[in-house]
């Protein structure tokens, strides 16, 4: 059970994941062995997943966010398991989600400019069977960007 300590280191941890287990341990008001415990439980229970560095995607030239919709022809187990490997492979997939109503699948792709979404879109279309739509959004402006669950 997560009690008022753990959604709090977990907001801290949301926040910069690089603190100190010191600072961590003094935000929560505990000594620095029950805290580790209590991070050690979360990780253990899988509620922590991994720590990583967000990058700033302008900064590395990617500068272009495409939401690509897709309907397939095929809902079988077999086209399916190779859909997932096929996209788990392509690093301009940052999201794919399965979906209910009019497309069953989408994805948020980050690439550099047009010429390299035009190439990906080659590349995607040419390695998957069985796909009857693909179309695309593209971001003009990106308002609000989060990786920080709500902790209620």
């Amino acid at each position: 059970m997560i009690d008022k300590t753990d959604r709090k280191l977990l907001a801290l941890l949301q926040e910069d994941c690089s603190l100190s287990l010191q600072a961590l341990s003094e935000a929560v008001n505990l000594t620095a062995t029950p805290c580790w415990k209590r991070l050690k439980k979360l990780q253990d229970e899988g509620v922590i997943q991994g720590q990583v560095a967000l990058l700033n995607p302008e900064k590395l030239g990617l500068t272009l966010t495409a939401f690509m919709f897709l309907k397939t022809l095929h809902h079988n187990r077999e086209w399916y398991i190779d859909f997932v490997r096929q996209v788990k492979t392509m690093p301009e997939v940052l999201a794919c989600h399965r979906l209910t109503g009019e497309y069953d699948y989408l994805l948020r792709i980050q690439v550099k400019d047009m010429k390299s979404y035009d190439s990906f879109y080659k590349t995607l279309v040419n390695s998957i069977d069985g796909l009857s739509v693909v179309t695309s959004s593209f971001s003009m402006e990106e308002i609000k960007y989060t990786t920080a669950l709500p902790l209620y």
